[in-house]
């Protein structure tokens, strides 16, 4: 019996025809964008009320470089260590297991974050008008000698007039500094639980104590955590730098831009280069902190845990070797 074989031959398909998916939103987007760059560049070019001349010519005087420096500058810098370190240091109370020491972190943060920075920079400016002198001695010694029948004693070892301490500049810092140390303390709070509990436990297994538990394994680990919104935090420090205008603090940028504008009449103008020196000093500070999340964010994310893996089948690897030879 012979048997026919059939064979079947398939028809090749068709190559497919991708047809790109189209977004005809995203180009009206784009369209709409480029007539308002347009507009603003327009703005910028054919108005004169920018008076870009009259705007360059000042904005770079020494009063203004001045205020950049010792004003802006170094108002932020010091503001920024106070608030750092005095943060650590709430953080620390807000964790501990003494109660008060809650209580106080807790009352702190929950005072100098609800009250707005203006209204405390205010206050601070005007703090003066509740001692005319600063002393410092044994507290409470005028009452303690009336409570023992000893009238006028006076334990007290040196003072100031608190209008040589409480100058514009030292209230503006301590109203910034403080109140960027509430903030502070909750972004290291955060930061600190952040860190896996196992690691406090093996170091507490290892000998060590708080001080060189928090120092040498959790701090270093919560730094991913605290590094971003610490940069985030110093560049509104920056900003808020010009709200010494109210305290006042005259050796400040925006204050002298002010004084500029009013005097010659050319408000807008010192406005528009207040703006221009804030959006240069933000882009250095948003440099600075990239590198430092990068230095920081090392071991973290898909490449990071990659070379990680890397590197230790590398050291296994070599440590093997090592051992096959002595062997």
């Amino acid at each position: 019996m012979e048997s026919e074989e059939v064979t079947t031959v398939r028809a090749r398909p068709e190559p497919i025809r991708a047809v790109p998916v189209r977004h005809p939103g995203r180009w009206v987007t784009v369209a709409v964008l480029a007539v308002l760059a347009a507009m603003f560049v327009h703005v910028l070019v054919t108005n004169d009320a920018f008076n870009w001349s009259f705007m360059v010519d000042k904005m770079f005087r020494p009063p203004i470089i001045e205020g950049l420096l010792r004003g802006t500058v170094l108002m932020t810098v010091s503001a920024m260590v106070i608030g750092v370190a005095l943060g650590v240091v709430v953080a620390i109370m807000r964790l501990s297991d003494n109660p008060i020491l809650r209580g106080v972190a807790w009352l702190y943060t929950w005072f100098f974050r609800a009250v707005p920075r203006l209204v405390l920079l205010a206050v601070f400016g005007n703090i003066g008008i509740l001692w005319s002198r600063i002393e410092f001695g044994v507290p409470f010694d005028t009452q303690l000698g009336q409570l023992f029948g000893i009238d006028n004693l006076q334990l007290r070892l040196f003072g100031f007039s608190s209008r040589d301490i409480l100058t514009g500049f030292m209230a503006g810092l301590l109203g910034l500094a403080l109140s960027e140390a509430a903030y502070m303390a909750e972004i290291v709070r955060a930061g600190i639980q952040s860190v896996d509990p196992g690691q406090t436990e093996a170091a507490q297994a290892l000998g060590m104590s708080r001080g060189q538990l928090l120092r040498r394994v959790v701090l270093p680990q919560a730094m991913r955590v605290i590094i971003p919104p610490t940069g985030n935090e110093t560049i509104a420090m920056l900003k808020d730098t010009s709200l010494l205008l109210y305290v006042p603090v005259s050796v400040e940028l925006f204050f002298q831009l002010d004084a500029v504008g009013k005097r010659t009449f050319q408000i807008f103008p010192m406005y528009v280069a207040a703006c221009l020196w804030y959006l240069f000093l933000t882009s250095i500070l948003l440099v600075g902190q990239y590198f430092l999340e990068r230095h920081f964010g090392k071991g973290y994310g898909p490449a990071g845990r990659a070379r990680l893996r890397l590197r230790t089948i590398a050291a296994e690897q070599g440590g093997g070797g090592g051992q096959g030879a002595v062997g």
